[in-house]
């Protein structure tokens, strides 16, 4: 399953030759030139990592990568820093930032370190952690949390929760989620099942009218989406 990256750099010439090389090693690009237009594709495409130029115009990438962190966005940054700035890099890391290159860089450099940092990354499903994007969910603890955040859920939410992220890409019908939490013997509506959807989706999306992460699947059901 292909990975997207989203770069935002202001430089034609390197956002060009960046998104060229990427779509090469098979990644998804989604390109921004300016930090307003890179932010909000944050918000809207949840990519699975972030290159970020420092120094762009309507909002830097020092504002960027902060405002993701306080958000609770847990996705990996890599700033692109120019020669012997130092600061910057310093800067960038302690904003959240989890690796920097230093302009210029090879591509195949850039590549290398972009593997290297979503190696960090892979989903976890193992035992009782569940982790998919940048929600965890600690099945023997009971608690659920996006990026560094934890997000308080009522018992019927956090076991819908828990029942797409064991089933992630996978559609799950309304009866589904019957049976599984409330069992077959107690009469509910499928209405009680769109409520507590969107309930999780107002404490887990950054924009619940439109989500990324809890999709609706017309006359089917609901799936919690891995690759928006």
């Amino acid at each position: 399953m292909s990975k997207t990256i989203l770069l935002i750099e202001d430089e034609p010439g390197i956002r060009m030759a960046v998104k060229d090389e990427l779509e090469f090693e098979g990644f998804r690009v989604h390109l921004a030139e300016d930090g307003l237009t890179g932010f909000e594709s944050i918000l809207r495409n949840a990519p699975d990592l972030i290159v970020l130029d420092l120094m762009l115009p309507g909002k830097n990438g020092f504002e960027i990568c902060r405002e993701v962190r306080q958000r609770g966005i847990a996705t990996p940054v890599i700033v692109l820093t120019a020669r012997g700035q130092e600061a910057d890099k310093i800067r960038g890391l302690e904003l959240g930032a989890d690796d920097y290159i230093t302009k210029p860089f090879s591509l195949a450099e850039l590549v290398a370190r972009i593997r290297a940092v979503l190696r960090r990354y892979q989903p976890q499903q193992a035992g009782d952690v569940i982790q998919h994007r940048m929600i965890t969910i600690d099945l023997k603890k009971r608690q659920v949390s996006k990026g560094k955040k934890i997000v308080e859920l009522t018992d019927k939410e956090f076991q819908i929760l828990t029942l797409l992220m064991k089933r992630p890409s996978e559609v799950i019908t309304r009866d589904d989620f019957l049976k599984a939490i409330w069992g077959e013997d107690v009469y509910i509506t499928h209405r009680t099942i769109d409520i507590h959807i969107a309930a999780l989706r107002k404490k887990l999306e950054d924009d619940p009218e439109n989500p990324t992460l809890i999709l609706s699947v017309r006359n089917a059901g609901y799936k919690f989406d891995t690759e928006s």
